[in-house]
């Protein structure tokens, strides 16, 4: 009954400070959010599961963290600064169709993640990319180049739709110095003719960031900055 009672008590503590804290989902967290969000789930289980110790306690400790939070948070809304602190800034990681490999690093952000998030929001070609920005949540917002964004109801007319490019797959055959034989082999190609076109650009597979190529042939190719 005791480990019940406490339960209930911390349980409308621990919804009256969220409801304080405000509404957020889970994507959209930052880290501080994330931290903030942790603490307090581990005051409450503490305080649950610790009978030997007054549950007022535990009580006083949630209250205490949560007002803590709420005041950054204020002090967040109202100061850049503070906000930039404690959650971070954008960091640009592809523009000017390359990448911006000092923040990829500086976030350890891998080219293959980067790739994976374009691939989940519906850009599976790097030549369609015109930016991709990493938000403090942990998300990544891309924006398509002009002639890659889906057409709107201004722009359906016959003639546009009989010109607009048939969209088709890539494959990523070397992705941050890696070979992937299985992308190769399912573009059609051979170690024969992979060693040919890095020959052809100076360059190794150690020395490539990204090479793409898609069923049309067309080979994309970045490399690393030295």
């Amino acid at each position: 009954m005791e480990i019940a009672y406490r339960s209930i008590v911390m349980f409308l503590f621990l919804f009256i400070i969220v409801k304080i804290l405000g509404k957020k989902q889970i994507k959209n967290l930052t880290l501080y959010d994330y931290v903030i969000s942790i603490t307090l789930g581990s005051i409450a289980a503490d305080a649950i599961l610790s009978l030997e110790d007054p549950l007022t306690d535990g009580v006083i400790a949630l209250v205490v963290f949560g007002l803590l939070g709420y005041f950054i948070s204020l002090l967040s809304y109202n100061s850049h600064t503070v906000e930039e602190i404690m959650d971070g800034e954008p960091l640009v990681l592809f523009e000017n169709d390359n990448f911006n490999y000092q923040n990829l690093e500086s976030a350890k952000f891998s080219i293959a993640k980067l790739l994976e998030f374009c691939r989940l929001k519906g850009c599976f070609d790097i030549n369609e990319l015109d930016c991709a920005i990493l938000e403090p949540s942990g998300d990544v917002s891309i924006l398509l180049k002009e002639s890659s964004q889906p057409l709107t109801s201004n722009d359906l007319n016959e003639n546009i739709q009989k010109n607009s490019p048939k969209q088709t797959l890539n494959y990523e055959i070397i992705v941050d110095g890696i070979l992937n034989n299985d992308e190769l082999k399912k573009a059609k190609k051979t170690k024969t003719w992979l060693n040919k076109f890095l020959k052809s650009n100076k360059k190794t597979i150690e020395e490539v960031s990204l090479l793409t190529i898609d069923e049309n042939n067309k080979t994309t190719l970045f490399t690393k900055e030295k």
